[in-house]
């Protein structure tokens, strides 16, 4: 039975990398899950987040011409997904303010700091 793209199945871990970790599936070959397919959060070292034997649900998220297949514990478990952030919503009034307070303070730093190449003021030229 061919691998479909977007299929979720089980699989064994076979090996581990500095990139990655090899995945068993049964009677399908092995798939790959990249270093970055692992976990939500930043994954310095596989070993910390999979072992050897370890048994675990993989979503097939590519397949090549020549039959390497890309896997992703990650996508595999959406309720492992962290929820969205709420958007806050800005007026453009409230935009507009905050852009003219910040390009007025920014216009009074760039006069103060040529009064002071230029000699300052009252310099007498």
């Amino acid at each position: 039975m061919p691998i479909e793209l977007g299929s979720v199945v089980e699989g064994v871990v076979t090996g581990i990398t500095n990139f990655g970790a090899f995945i068993e599936l049964p009677g399908r070959g092995t798939g790959l899950v990249h270093i970055s397919e692992i976990a939500e959060v930043y994954v310095k070292d596989v070993n910390d987040f999979l072992k050897i034997n370890d048994k675990v649900s993989v979503k097939v998220i590519s397949v090549d011409p020549r039959g390497k297949i890309g896997l992703s514990i990650k996508q595999a478990n959406p309720s492992v997904h962290r929820p969205q952030k709420k958007k806050i919503q800005v007026s453009f009034e409230d935009k507009l303010s905050k852009f003219l307070k910040e390009s007025e303070e920014h216009q009074q730093f760039l006069k103060r700091s040529t009064d002071v190449k230029r000699g300052g003021r009252g310099s007498g030229r």
